[in-house]
């Protein structure tokens, strides 16, 4: 596959993932066409673009950045016809996306990436049912995608690298941090992590140890606060000190893997799940959500820029 300049980028499904991608795009000073069969869909993809922007200004636009650059295509086929590189958002289920990725294929200028922002699907199934397969991917966001730097990048059993090292190349040129998975697993890097910790806060739970609101409070108000400038790993080697990772491994590996042994195995039972809801909608009382999400996004902004200007962390 040869590369290529990406100036037309093709939104196919525009939920809370395909708008805020499209809104992340025209940012960056792209052309996006938009596609979804539902009724309304138009509308529904403009006023998110429109409500994200305020952000994306915040930023800092790229040059020619506007969202007057948003077309609308009524067809998944018509959207792609004239695409550079394609980001599909539809539903997570595979015989949906095969489906609708042997369409994208078959309309899509052979050098387009074709990627998926599935959050767990392999992309092998993805790509099962197409004449080229070479140039399907999953390009793996986490929401809101306009704002949170990770991409994960796996391609499937007949994905060409090349096409990887272009989806990689163009995420980069974002302003994303896509790291690239070498080979394919369920729910790829970042989910995984998050299911174990979500497996043991219902454990936590369901065994009465703490309410929702403790346990939301024990990460967001302890090692969440580092997660959110520094990985598993390298939290764990500062906690050692002048040793390192090494000495936390000899002298407190013993008990991490006690502390593993004891993990629980909680089945998301109605009444595990009414629990969690109940404790959620506790957590929440007095509170508006709109208001929450809109201050949760300016944090996360200011926690982007500090980020970026600590030259020191990796």
């Amino acid at each position: 596959m040869a590369g290529q300049p990406i100036n037309r980028v093709t939104v196919v499904g525009t939920g809370v993932i395909g708008s805020s991608w499209a809104a992340c795009f025209l940012a960056r000073g792209l052309d996006v066409i938009a596609s979804d069969p539902a009724p309304g869909a138009e509308e529904r993809v403009r006023a998110a673009v429109a409500s994200h922007w305020p952000a994306l200004e915040r930023i800092g636009l790229a040059a020619g950045a506007s969202v007057e650059r948003l077309a609308f295509a009524a067809s998944p086929e018509d959207a792609v016809a004239a695409a550079d590189f394609v980001q599909e958002s539809g539903p997570e289920r595979a015989d949906i996306k095969q489906q609708l990725f042997a369409q994208l294929d078959s309309a899509a200028p052979r050098s387009t990436v074709l990627a998926s922002s599935s959050s767990g699907l392999a992309p092998t199934a993805i790509q099962a049912r197409c004449t080229h397969p070479e140039r399907v991917l999953v390009g793996h966001p986490f929401n809101p995608p306009h704002l949170v730097p990770l991409i994960e990048v796996v391609g499937g059993e007949r994905t060409d690298p090349v096409a990887i090292d272009q989806a990689m190349a163009f995420y980069s040129a974002l302003g994303k941090h896509p790291i690239r998975l070498e080979h394919e697993i369920p729910g790829h890097v970042a989910n995984r992590l998050q299911a174990a910790l979500w497996r043991e806060a219902f454990h936590l739970l369901e065994r009465g140890v703490a309410s929702v609101a403790d346990i939301d409070a024990a990460i967001a108000y302890g090692p969440g606060l580092r997660w959110g400038l520094l990985g598993p790993f390298l939290n764990l080697h500062l906690s050692g000190g002048d040793g390192g990772l090494r000495h936390v491994l000899e002298h407190l590996g013993p008990p991490i893997e006690r502390w593993w042994d004891d993990l629980g195995d909680p089945r998301l039972t109605s009444g595990l799940c009414g629990t969690a809801i109940e404790g959620v909608e506790q957590e929440l009382d007095g509170l508006d959500l709109t208001d929450l999400v809109a201050r949760r996004d300016e944090l996360l902004i200011d926690l982007l820029r500090a980020r970026g200007a600590a030259k020191e962390l990796p």
